[in-house]
Formats: structure tokens, sequence, C-alpha cells
């Protein structure tokens, strides 16, 4: 009878000590997922930022492809050369703003 209620005793605690593995192995889990879900989110706000930033890019080089299938033209050359260079024509005046 005194085995017995050792081995009830013993399975007992077995049993307690297998549930509460099992509870600290799911809070583990839950916590890893809390984790991953912020990993998720942050990865998923980064392509956003990634698309819009090639989006960008691909419209420039629209720009640029249409500027050569333009030709050079008067105009863009005289554009290039006030935006580059300072050239202006004659009986312009230029002010310069410093800080």
């Amino acid at each position: 009878m005194a085995r017995q209620k050792k081995a009830a005793r013993h399975r007992l605690r077995v049993g307690l000590m297998t549930k509460l593995m099992i509870v600290i192995l799911l809070a583990a889990l839950g916590c890893k997922v809390y984790t991953l879900r912020e990993e998720v989110a942050a990865a998923e706000a980064e392509k956003a930022r990634v698309a819009a930033l090639v989006e960008g890019k691909r419209q420039e080089n629209d720009a640029l492809a249409a500027d050569i299938e333009e030709g050079c033209t008067p105009e863009k050359m005289q554009e290039i050369a006030r935006r580059e260079l300072g050239w202006v024509l004659p009986g312009e005046y230029v002010f310069e703003i410093g800080n």
C-alpha cells in the first residue's frame, strides 16, 4: 500500500513537471512568434521603402532615356550650359544670394 502511494506520488510529480515544461516551452514559442511578427513588419516597411526608391529611379531612367531619344537640341544645350557652367546671355544679370 505504501508502495502504491509512493508510485502515485511519483507519477503525479512527473506529470506536473511535464506540464510545467510544456507551459514553459509554449511561453518561449509565444515570445519567439511575437518577435518574428515584429521583424516581418519591419521587413515589409523596408520593402515598401525600397520599392518606392526603385520606382523613383525607374522614372529618372525613363526621363533620361527620353532625353537621349530626343537628341541634343539647342535648348537642352543652353539649359545644361546655364546649370552646369553658369552661362548667361548678353544683357542678362545674375544675382547670387550668399549665406
